[in-house]
């Protein structure tokens, strides 16, 4: 069985195992919200097994930077190649080192573009300058990322009653709307 875990104002974050839950409420960390009929029994203690628990604290996430990642790369570029502004998919999207690493060039936020397929094969391993091409802007670390894909919980049949007044319900998302 699983455990719905909700943040101190109550938004679903993550689904765990009922042990981890059992794990965070004995560290104190969490309380639980709501309980399923099941027992949970040791020598010395039996508690109903947790169906939902929410975090009596914030996380301490604040601070770290945004990863350097492939996907980062592309949302911070808006999905388009900084050479002709063209829009690409992830699949046919190119990491082009704007310095080449034959040059000195890093993998670094600040040296790395993307590039369609024709535009990077035009480029080569060259800098821009040199193959008589413009970027299309700079190049550096995002300070926040816009288009940060966010978790979003749905109910859908199956899951514990309990949680449905903390998800949203799958129809909602899924039926067509009239005119």
């Amino acid at each position: 069985m699983e455990t719905l875990v909700l943040n101190p104002s109550y938004e679903p974050v993550a689904r765990i195992s009922w042990q981890r839950a059992v794990m965070l409420l004995w560290q104190g960390k969490v309380e639980v919200v709501e309980e399923y009929d099941q027992l949970i029994r040791s020598v010395t203690l039996e508690i109903r097994m947790p169906s939902i628990i929410r975090f009596l604290r914030g996380s301490r996430r604040k601070g770290r930077g945004i990863k350097f990642s492939r996907d980062n790369v592309y949302m911070r570029d808006h999905c388009r190649c900084q050479y002709c502004n063209r829009k690409v998919s992830r699949p046919e999207a190119t990491y082009d080192h704007v310095v080449p690493r034959a040059q000195g060039g890093r993998t670094t936020w600040e040296n790395i573009v993307i590039a369609c397929v024709p535009c990077n094969q035009a480029k080569g391993g060259r800098t821009p300058e040199q193959a008589g091409m413009k970027l299309l802007s700079t190049p550096e670390k995002p300070r926040k990322m816009a288009g940060t894909v966010r978790l979003s919980f749905t109910y859908e049949k199956g899951m514990p009653l309990p949680w449905k007044k903390f998800l949203r319900d799958v129809a909602y998302w899924h039926t067509e709307l009239e005119e």
